[in-house]
């Protein structure tokens, strides 16, 4: 249960101001099926964190060195490091409207996933637990938690937030991640 409610807190935090939270916005605005656009959400973050976590878990039997500890802590405190720095709205093709907003959000989300932050970060949530399901169960919340209010609300709930506090925190929580694995292995 550790895995599944540290992936859900660990994603949802890195995933605010992300570029697939600001995704759903502009998803948001080209297509009035909000549930088209969650479950398409929804599809492409369980497989591409299933395989995500299931690279993680396998790296993790290669993780019994101190060496490997000490890179998978160093990476999560890189992590919290790199969500300091702003995502850049990119530009979303509207030719291929026509398909829908399930295929539409699914294919853009799973596609900006690919090395994405939080991408990266179930893989080393993988690693830590060694759970694929629990871990993509927990990414996979974390990512509905952090995108269905920016589909439903969109624009009002973006201005309210403060993003650059959210976005601290989450790097505060990735760097303490690191340090108690650090901690747990006696390394420090």
């Amino acid at each position: 249960m550790e895995a599944f409610i540290n992936s859900t807190v660990m994603v949802t935090l890195a995933e605010i101001g992300d570029k697939t939270q600001l995704l759903s916005l502009v998803l948001a605005t080209k297509f009035r099926n909000k549930i088209g656009i969650v479950l398409g959400i929804l599809a492409a973050t369980l497989l591409n964190h299933a395989v995500s976590a299931w690279m993680g878990t396998w790296l993790s039997q290669y993780m019994e060195s101190n060496i490997s500890h000490w890179i998978l802590a160093g990476s999560f405190i890189v992590l919290g490091l790199w969500l300091l720095i702003p995502d850049k709205d990119e530009d979303v093709s509207s030719k291929y409207d026509k398909y829908g907003a399930f295929a539409v959000s699914c294919v853009l989300f799973f596609i900006a996933e690919i090395g994405d932050k939080t991408q990266i970060a179930t893989i080393l949530l993988g690693a830590q637990y060694s759970s694929v399901f629990w871990v993509t169960m927990g990414t996979t919340l974390g990512m509905l938690l952090a995108n269905v209010p920016v589909v439903y609300l969109g624009q009002h709930l973006m201005k309210i937030i403060p993003l650059n506090t959210v976005r601290i925190l989450a790097a505060v929580a990735f760097i303490i991640a690191g340090v108690f694995h650090l901690m747990k292995y006696n390394l420090v």
